[in-house]
């Protein structure tokens, strides 16, 4: 076998060579839109450096920039624009971004757009769309992994680039295409899927277009960095300990994970995580990543319309319920008590604080949530961290196939385990330790369910992470996000303020051994968020109610 180091390096320039030559800039050049050597260096959606770029001409600009999923379906099936020129469009934006973020892995441009010219023909002859993604660029990410028909799974290992490409394609890009979507791109991830950082020794590290010095979270990384760069209308992450969430809150963008199973997750290679096949083991889910709410809507309904256990037999067979609270209905929102093991940093809790002093302007009842160990993101992250230590061992030994290292943020063993220990014995034999370990989390679901019911709680609104992006290899330990998907809770990500040494100017020391200290300057710009979360199997009211409070706190 050759070495790691050649299997990379064959891969990216496979990947490279599938970019059309007139579409990637000197390097000179992308050092300039990124403001080398400036106050502003590494600030792209700041520095408006796709536009200042001059590769797309002013209406690829304008289809990239100003139109949300939604509104490019209605064109497409309206005969307004074309999939074809929305299509170039978007290959355009993603080869763009790739060069100024490293957020691609596999390119698939040209079958993407005589998918586009196919499906253009069929709206023609027939008069009526093939699907109700029609026509629409949706990009996928490369893990857990999404198997594209030609196309390699990668996984983040160089062991992997050996393997042959995909003969077939996993049950929810099967699902997309029926739906009319066209597919152009794969988007990167970190070694291991399970870090918050998205870099790999193939495809390097994914920057984050806000600010390129921090992370753009992981492990849907590539997703996140592409999505907010606008050059991907729709993104398809994964998530099983906030895979979604944390990209989307790193990059600035909207982001949801369903409950497990309600889209379908059947037919991928095989990952650390891809099935916790045992009683009570936590699923990973797919979800959307997107610039707006409304697409949120769109991927869940879409995927949800098309009957996903018809194409993966592991799938629910749930109906989609159509949940329309209207522009005023007043929800009853209770509010995560903080963690004193993960405390919040200054801009974290400045846009909690002015989130929840928004909603209480706009009429909605805030219960604010007693601080409780029985019910903590420190205890339900221990218990999902020591879950996920359930899974198959051998998997990390995917490196030593062909020597490549671990980078540095696997290689941290980041753990949430370093001031409270273990919640369960972990020198249990197996059974006992999978019996206890389900009687905690029963224990962990209950307290949860008495904060909803005897509150009457409609969704509960939380910090994505006690810190916005931050710095490559700071990111720590995802308390905030690992506890919803022990409970398989609906949670999602709504983008709310930015980072600002001007208004928080004082540093601040983290609490645990890999959490990331507050640097003013370092974080300055960084995307601030909140989190929306509902009980299990209530997606809809969860977005219902997300559609709500983005609309009482980002208006325009």
């Amino acid at each position: 076998m050759a070495s790691w180091q050649e299997l990379a390096a064959s891969h990216r320039n496979k990947r490279d060579a599938a970019i059309p030559r007139e579409w990637v800039l000197p390097q000179d050049r992308l050092s300039q839109l990124s403001g080398a050597g400036t106050d502003g260096e590494g600030r792209l959606i700041l520095l408006e450096s796709i536009r200042r770029s001059g590769l797309l001409t002013d209406e690829e600009f304008a289809i990239t920039e100003h139109h949300n999923a939604t509104s490019l379906l209605r064109k497409i099936s309206g005969n307004v624009l074309s999939s074809e020129a929305v299509t170039v469009a978007f290959c355009k934006r993603a080869a763009l971004a790739q060069q100024l973020t490293s957020c691609l892995t596999e390119v698939f441009f040209q079958e993407a757009i005589d998918r586009a010219k196919w499906l253009d023909q069929y709206l023609q002859d027939n008069k009526t769309v093939v699907g109700p993604l029609h026509g629409l660029p949706i990009s996928l990410k490369a893990s857990d992994s999404f198997q594209v028909k030609g196309h390699h799974a990668t996984l983040g290992y160089t062991a992997s680039v050996s393997r042959q490409p995909s003969v077939e394609n996993s049950a929810l890009v099967q699902l997309l295409l029926d739906a009319g979507a066209v597919l152009y791109c794969k988007t990167n991830i970190p070694q291991t899927l399970m870090t918050a950082d998205s870099e790999n020794n193939i495809f390097g590290r994914t920057l984050n277009p806000h600010k390129t010095s921090l992370t753009a979270g992981g492990s849907s990384g590539g997703e996140g960095a592409l999505v907010a760069s606008r050059g991907s209308p729709l993104g398809v992450g994964t998530d099983i300990a906030g895979s979604i969430r944390i990209p989307s809150l790193c990059c600035g963008t909207y982001g949801f994970k369903p409950t497990s199973s309600r889209v379908p997750y059947g037919n991928q290679v095989p990952a650390p995580f891809t099935k916790m096949r045992f009683p009570g083991g936590i699923t990973p889910c797919a979800g959307p990543l997107a610039n707006s709410m409304e697409d949120l809507d769109l991927f869940m309904s879409t995927v949800i319309g098309k009957r996903p256990w018809k194409y993966d037999p592991t799938a629910l067979d749930i109906d989609w319920r159509k949940i329309d609270f209207g522009h005023t209905k007043k929800l009853t929102v209770g509010v995560l008590a903080e963690d004193p093991e993960y405390p919040l940093m200054p801009p974290v809790k400045r846009a909690l604080d002015e989130a929840v002093a928004l909603l209480v302007q706009a009429g909605h009842n805030i219960v604010f949530l007693p601080a409780d160990e029985a019910s903590s993101p420190g205890l339900g992250g221990r218990l999902a961290g020591q879950f996920y230590g359930l899974a198959p061992s051998g998997y990390e030994s995917k490196e030593e196939v062909t020597g490549e290292p671990k980078v540095k943020s696997v290689a941290l063993g980041v753990h949430p385990y370093g001031k409270a220990g273990f919640p369960v014995d972990p020198e249990l034999d197996l059974a006992h330790r999978v019996d206890s370990l389900a009687i905690a989390r029963d224990d962990f679901a209950r307290a949860w369910q008495h904060h909803w019911c005897d509150r009457d709680l409609d969704v509960v609104v939380a910090p994505g992470c006690n810190t916005t992006a931050v710095p490559y290899d700071t990111y720590g330990v995802p308390v905030y996000t690992m506890m919803w998907n022990l409970l398989d809770y609906p949670a999602g990500i709504i983008p709310f303020g930015k980072s600002s040494k001007a208004v928080d100017p004082n540093p601040r020391q983290a609490e645990g051994q890999f959490e990331a200290d507050y640097n003013p300057d370092a974080w300055d710009g960084a995307p601030c968020a909140i989190q929306i979360i509902a009980p299990r199997f209530r997606d809809e009211e969860c977005l219902a109610a997300m559609r709500i409070i983005d609309k009482d706190l980002n208006k325009s």
